[in-house]
């Protein structure tokens, strides 16, 4: 005996069609909908480091399957010949896709990053905060340089991240510094020539994680020397995002000089 399995027919159902279009289209709107909650619950301070996260992760999974049924029900939405309902599905698609593609990305970047959090030109005797100690002392980070063994992973993940010789004196040095780290947005919290030394703070785009920035200049010769450290407020890892902040900032010192 041959068994039919029952699948919804556009034409002799077009209600139970319909209905499964937008379900589908619900399906991949609320992953939008948790990803965009993971990022805004983040910035208002709502959701801590480890909700956001697992809200974007699950946020991830509901609009893969999401995008999956928008895709199974264009076939449905076409017999119905309503165009509201494809343009549903095809926006359910896109949502979807974005959905899932925000945390697999992030996901991707941790698993090529080693897990750090805290990043310095000078392991040996990294740049200190002083204007954001007291913040850097109440972040679940802390304030002091993790050591010996973030200096070693860091020396194999990131062999590019080096002290910077400008040939230029240390005041001409420092005033690159201040106007490359304003052409980042970087929030300035400490801009002392005498001590050559610029202190700021630089949030992330989608989590709004704050991270701090400290730079310091040196007499090298006739010529300088830039040390920069940067360093999340929380989190075991950073995604690489410390790295890439720094090879920000020198790429906009080389366009300065």
């Amino acid at each position: 005996m041959v068994h039919h399995v029952p699948m919804v027919d556009a034409t002799n159902s077009p209600r139970s069609a319909r209905l499964a279009v937008w379900l589908a289209f619900a399906a991949a709107m609320a992953g939008a909908a948790a990803m965009l909650v993971s990022g805004l619950g983040s910035r208002l301070g709502l959701l801590d480091y480890g909700s956001a996260f697992a809200l974007l992760r699950a946020a991830g999974w509901i609009g893969a399957v999401g995008a999956v049924l928008c895709l199974a029900a264009l076939p449905l939405a076409s017999r119905l010949g309503e165009r509201r309902a494809l343009v549903a599905l095809l926006i359910g698609v896109a949502a979807g896709a974005l959905s899932f593609g925000v945390p697999w990305s992030m996901q991707r970047a941790a698993s090529g990053a080693p897990a750090l959090y805290d990043i310095s030109t000078d392991t040996t005797d990294p740049p200190q905060f002083v204007a954001l100690a007291a913040v850097r002392r109440a972040s679940p980070n802390g304030a002091t340089y993790p050591g010996a063994a973030a200096a070693e992973a860091q020396r194999k993940g990131y062999p590019d991240i080096l002290p910077l010789a400008v040939a230029a004196h240390p005041a001409a040095a420092y005033q690159r510094c201040l106007e490359a780290a304003r052409a980042l947005g970087w929030q300035i919290a400490l801009a002392d020539p005498k001590a050559m030394r610029i202190e700021a703070t630089d949030t992330t785009p989608f989590f709004g994680f704050r991270d701090d920035i400290v730079i310091r200049i040196t007499p090298l010769g006739a010529a300088s020397r830039v040390d920069i450290r940067s360093a999340s407020r929380v989190g075991r890892g950073d995604l690489g995002a410390n790295a890439r902040r720094i090879r920000a900032f020198y790429r906009e010192m080389a366009r300065k000089g």
